[in-house]
């Protein structure tokens, strides 16, 4: 097969991959990315948007053309105890124009930026292959090597992105530790069901009886529904068949308990999800970078894992570009990137976990602390600048305008 030679290889098509390669494109730079899937219209569970990763795609110009995809607006986040609003983050008193929860299938998403990436010359795509090594010149990663559908392939570079996801290849290949350390102590076992006419456009948490519930809106007018269990209770929760797992998901989710009996019939409607933090404790080396989940995995509480990796890969950028225009990609300079990221990931690290006690913790004390906390809590100034951390991520990171050879086109704020 032809070898390929450019100036970045990124490894991973996902939402941070896809819109650092965009970034890249646009600087002139010369781009390969390296996916082990023949294509993107895969399951994923993270579909929510947050006001800051809108803002991203918007100004790349591809956020008008995922939205006419399918997307749905929500207008922000409750947490329900016992029929009860304890949390209301309402996104519609955030500044505009993205001023909602969007949620919207990543294939939309990726469809888009791949189809913008697939307009410049120097880009190369390379769906189906699976790297299988690091390339090393004199002690720093210079490319990799990977097995695609017809054959091996080396792929060549000034510098390798890491953007594989949670399971990232690339990071277990430079022997670097993930870093995992579960302080979301929860399995969530996931379905989707047909949406009632009157599901709230809301991403909604239920505390009701048993362990608690997410349900949000999808597309195509689908309710995504996940029920949250302790690490390791899905053997034990199913030993009693889909009928005892039926009726405890009915008593957590007390509003879909009618959809729940008429459309879950088989364990085969589930999928049990491993949900963990991890941060791992190198980001680089001499010409490898790690972002998005491939250097830090969220917990779904807060929805944060998309927005991040989409500002990674606006904090990457000149980061890269500088490198391609040095002629090198060495480790001090590459930690430009670390130095900019890692306390906004710790910040948003340390409001999850706030996040999953507020919302996920049991016993009676508990439930029965939370709604005043809640109703405290929710009027400070600090919750409402909490809210906005969690909506736009970090304020101060733009995309470096300069380094654009011409402005994205489209705007499609919310509605």
């Amino acid at each position: 097969m032809e070898d390929v030679e450019v100036d970045i290889c990124v490894v991973g098509a996902g939402p941070a991959g896809l819109t650092l390669a965009l970034l890249l494109l646009r600087s002139g730079v010369r781009v390969a990315v390296v996916e082990k899937a023949t294509g993107l219209d895969r399951q994923f569970r993270g579909e929510i948007l947050q006001p800051g990763g809108q803002a991203v795609l918007d100004r790349l110009g591809v956020l008008a053309g995922a939205r006419e995809r399918g997307a749905v607006e929500h207008d922000g986040f409750q947490l329900v105890q016992r029929g009860r609003v304890l949390i209301d983050g309402d996104y519609r008193r955030l500044p505009g124009p993205f001023n909602c929860l969007l949620s919207i299938p990543q294939p939309h998403v990726l469809a888009v930026l791949l189809a913008a990436c697939e307009g410049y010359d120097g880009f190369r795509w390379l769906p189906g292959h699976k790297v299988t090594a690091l390339l090393d010149t004199d002690g720093r990663v210079a490319g990799v090597r990977c097995a695609g559908p017809g054959g091996e392939r080396v792929v060549t570079a000034r510098c390798v992105v890491g953007a594989d996801g949670r399971y990232s290849k690339v990071r277990r290949l430079a022997g670097i530790d993930p870093g995992r350390h579960d302080v979301f102590d929860q399995d969530v076992v996931w379905c989707k069901l047909p949406a009632p006419a009157d599901a709230p456009y809301r991403v909604q948490i239920f505390r009701a009886d048993g362990n608690p519930v997410l349900t949000y809106r999808s597309v195509p007018e689908q309710l995504q529904l996940g029920w949250t269990l302790p690490h390791g209770g899905w053997r034990e929760v199913t030993a009693g068949g889909i009928d005892a797992v039926r009726a405890r998901i009915r008593a957590a989710a007390p509003p879909y308990a009618d959809l729940v009996d008429a459309h879950l019939r088989s364990l085969r409607d589930l999928t049990l999800l491993d949900v963990f933090s991890a941060r791992a404790p190198e980001w680089t080396r001499d010409g490898l970078l790690l972002v998005g989940d491939a250097a830090h995995t969220h917990s779904p509480i807060g929805a944060q894992g998309i927005n991040l990796a989409l500002q990674d890969a606006v904090a990457a950028h000149p980061v890269l570009v500088a490198a391609v225009r040095a002629g090198h990609a060495d480790r001090a300079l590459l930690e430009r990137f670390t130095a900019r990221r890692r306390r906004e990931i710790a910040a948003i690290g340390r409001i999850q976990r706030v996040q999953s006690g507020a919302m996920l913790a049991a016993g009676r004390v508990a439930g029965a602390v939370r709604p005043r906390l809640a109703g405290v809590a929710s009027r400070t100034p600090l919750y409402r600048a909490v809210l906005g951390r969690i909506a736009f991520g970090d304020r101060s990171l733009r995309i470096a305008e300069d380094l654009l050879t011409h402005d994205p086109a489209g705007r499609q704020p919310c509605a």
